[in-house]
């Protein structure tokens, strides 16, 4: 393919796909929203790095979610210590803050305490990703993937029925 083509393609899948991957890499951040700017920066250099050896095996979509979540677990990893400090500290603030607004803030804020893989799993299926989608994303079996959601599902409600 020629560099001019691989030009388009990387333009036609930015265009497609950033606000997804923005949203993606903002969950996991747990709402900052400059990391999540820059995280979302990364995820699609690494997308201009891979496209050479993009083979249309998966779809796009699933490629690059596939993409941001390495990128993003790669980035909560190597910065563990540092982020879960600045991570538990925002969180304090917010708690003494005010109650959240509305119900999407409080799902946010829940979805913020669940532990990586969960928060993964459930920011894919709150973007309608199918499940045989989210289990080639994740590497969960989707059997396993039901049963992880729904108990996902239940965490959260049990979070934000204890928050209020």
């Amino acid at each position: 393919m020629s560099s001019a083509r691989y030009q388009e393609q990387f333009q036609d899948f930015y265009n497609q796909y950033q606000a997804m991957v923005y949203a993606l890499c903002l969950g996991y951040m747990k709402g900052g929203k400059d990391l999540a700017k820059d995280l979302t920066q990364e995820v699609f250099i690494q997308v201009w790095r891979a496209l050479p050896k993009f083979r249309q095996e998966a779809s796009p979509k699933t490629w690059i979610y596939r993409i941001c979540v390495n990128t993003c677990l790669l980035h909560i990893r190597n910065n563990k210590k540092f982020d879960m400090q600045s991570l538990d500290d925002r969180h304090d603030n917010l708690v003494h803050q005010s109650e959240p607004s509305d119900k999407y803030e409080e799902l946010h804020h829940a979805i913020g305490r669940l532990n990586d893989v969960d928060r993964i799993v459930i920011m894919l299926v709150l973007d309608e990703m199918k499940y045989d989608e989210i289990a080639e994303v994740t590497g969960i079996k989707e059997g396993n993937l039901r049963v992880k959601i729904h108990r996902i599902k239940q965490k959260l409600n049990e979070l934000m029925d204890n928050h209020g």
